[in-house]
């Protein structure tokens, strides 16, 4: 592999670990919210969450350019005050991977959550806990293995990510072109073995997430 193909592996986990961090801190409590609270926008928010697993990855990227471009409704005061665009950066390659990733950590998360049998809380409640206190002693520890399973997922979604980190991060060598913009990058130039090489690796990473994953989702309390 060639400097810029190690710099591009690197990259990728660098933006798939921060991926998943903003995903755990946004995703597990946003998880909860919907599945053990009903308020009002519920489904709008379940919605809003689920689309990028839904729509392509080029049209969710046109929407973070809308909103975070240099002349998005973000991002353009942001420039205007700071002079810095998170377009083009490889910050824009974390956010594209933490939307396109949300999703499956908030589906697996969620799913967790409410196989957690209601009683345990309750118990919770009659000993005086509050309802945060309940969901980090009683609810998250109780699925923990979902919870961790899904951050794997998220980890390899983020891991894998190309259409969305084109649209906002673009595909500058050595700067916020990742492995699979590496590969696509490969593959338009002719060269085949290095774009061979990067799909392996590509694909051997993954294959341990979505191994590891399984065996977390498996594994009892």
């Amino acid at each position: 592999m060639s400097p810029d193909h190690l710099s591009a592996l690197w990259l990728s986990i660098k933006v798939s670990v921060a991926a998943t961090a903003l995903n755990g801190a946004i995703g597990i409590p946003l998880a909860y919210l919907l599945a053990r609270r009903r308020f009002r926008g519920r489904a709008v928010v379940d919605l809003l969450v689920t689309l990028p697993l839904v729509l392509p990855p080029t049209v969710t990227g046109y929407y973070l350019i809308v909103l975070l471009g240099r002349r998005g409704y973000l991002g353009a005061p942001l420039y205007e005050l700071t002079g810095w665009t998170v377009a083009f950066t490889w910050y824009a390659a974390v956010i594209a991977a933490t939307v396109m990733a949300l999703p499956l950590l908030v589906r697996t998360a969620r799913a967790a959550i409410e196989s957690v049998d209601p009683n345990f809380e309750r118990a919770a409640f009659t000993l005086g806990r509050s309802e945060w206190r309940t969901a980090l002693e009683v609810t998250l520890p109780l699925a923990r293995n979902g919870i961790i399973a899904g951050l794997a997922l998220a980890f390899a979604r983020a891991l894998g990510e190309f259409g969305a980190t084109i649209m906002l991060a673009g595909n500058i060598p050595g700067k916020t072109q990742t492995l699979p913009l590496s590969i696509y990058t490969a593959v338009q130039t002719g060269e085949a073995g290095q774009a061979m090489s990067l799909v392996g690796v590509l694909t051997l990473l993954s294959c341990v997430v979505v191994v590891a994953s399984g065996r977390l989702g498996a594994r009892p309390l």
